[in-house]
């Protein structure tokens, strides 16, 4: 089958998330993406748990669709190599560090020069400039400087770590908007660009309130972590429901009426203490209150949340990991998926989160052995002879690692 990217080709020069998460969308799409592992073990995923029989289920979810290069970059051969492969891609994407791409002899200047038509991506932790650009940084760092970890936790105890990496991922997808834009902008023009994406420009883009409240109330408000509930809108969090715990968002007058006749209580639809969004906002500790107060008259979790639901009231249950995967509507609308892989068997992953009315099939995707696609790219693609492909073999310019 075919994607939406069919035809589109790739050279994916990225390791761990961000940069993956890019490179899979795209293969989810359709691009034939050749995944250049430069490491001498390979992208070191490969080895992040859980791992089966030596296969790593972080690497097999990230990888799902491209073909794997195994070459040493540092040798003369395996440059010339890449930039060969340059000349027959339309986008170069890399997450090294500022200024290790153009080390490698493979940066904008030179990539431009050989492919004008190439749309190349670069994502980094804090941007290509500016006096932190040449730091290291994975997610829980671009979260602790953008005021991110700071809003994260309960309000007397200390900033919480994500116990995920939504900014790798956001990144990666903001890395694929910029990479689409370009590549629209290719088609009108013939000419190819540049890409730059951070972790903490798109981590600064969650704050959908707490910049522009800080800077605008000119100290009024001073953005900090509020636990489970929101620091300013009553009846929106989450609250303890017995057996587990509700998430809530009772944030207009039509659902505060919804909320009354879930209680049962039609008596304070009109309360003035709540029956306007200012009032709700000014009474935002007692209405919370009032929302505990009845969910500790319901014998369940579930019980609430069918309670709710019957009113229409925004709710859900707070599921744990295990009850996401196994949730009838995340089976069904294929949020979740189950994935086979030859090594690690049947297991489940996130879903492809973007769909198309003309390629509504997801395509059937698995995940490369390390440098399995060597001799197809090298001799298929760039068309150098066997002598000359077996030189790089021998040399160790080209690797494989079948048990990978």
């Amino acid at each position: 089958m075919a994607g939406i990217f069919d035809g589109i080709r790739v050279l994916d020069l990225t390791n761990v998330l961000s940069g993956p998460t890019l490179t899979r969308l795209m293969a989810e799409m359709g691009a034939e993406v050749i995944k250049v592992e430069l490491h001498p073990s390979g992208d070191i995923s490969r080895y992040l748990p859980w791992r089966v029989n030596n296969r790593s289920g972080y690497f097999v979810q990230q990888n799902r669709g491209k073909k794997s290069l195994f070459i040493d970059a540092k040798h003369p051969d395996g440059l010339v190599l890449l930039h060969e492969l340059v000349a027959e891609v339309d986008v170069l994407v890399e997450n090294f560090s500022p200024g290790a791409v153009d080390r490698l002899g493979l940066g904008w200047p030179v990539v431009s020069e050989i492919n004008p038509r190439l749309v190349m991506c670069s994502i980094s932790a804090f941007g290509q400039t500016g006096p932190l650009a040449d730091q290291p940084g994975y997610d829980n760092i671009a979260q602790a400087y953008t005021g991110i970890m700071h809003m994260v936790g309960e309000r007397d105890q200390a900033p919480a770590m994500t116990g995920f990496s939504p900014g790798d991922v956001l990144t990666g997808v903001h890395g694929m908007a910029g990479v689409s834009a370009a590549l629209f902008h290719r088609e009108r023009t013939g000419k190819g660009q540049k890409v730059e994406v951070s972790l903490i420009g798109c981590y600064a883009t969650c704050h959908e309130l707490n910049y522009e409240a800080a800077s605008l109330s000119a100290g009024q408000f001073v953005p900090a972590r509020h636990g489970s509930l929101h620091p300013l809108v009553g009846g929106c969090g989450a609250f303890p429901a017995g057996d587990g715990y509700v998430a809530m968002a009772v944030v207009n007058d039509r659902q505060w009426a919804q909320f009354c006749r879930a209680m049962q209580r039609a008596d304070l639809i009109d309360d003035v203490r709540f029956c306007t969004a200012e009032g709700r906002s000014a009474n935002r500790d007692e209405f919370n209150a009032l929302i505990t107060d009845w969910l500790a008259t319901q014998p369940s979790r579930d019980a609430a949340v069918a309670a709710l639901s019957a009113q229409r009231v925004p709710v859900a249950p707070v599921l744990d990991v295990t009850e996401a995967l196994s949730h009838p509507h995340l089976r069904e609308s294929r949020t979740v998926r189950t994935v086979h892989d030859e090594r690690l068997g049947s297991f489940d992953i996130p879903g492809m989160p973007i769909r198309f009315s003309d390629f509504p099939e997801e395509l059937d995707l698995h995940a490369a052995g390390l440098g399995a696609h060597n001799e197809e790219i090298v001799r298929g693609l760039l068309g150098w002879d066997a002598d000359r492909y077996d030189a790089l073999v021998r040399r160790g310019v080209l690797r494989r690692e079948a048990d990978s």
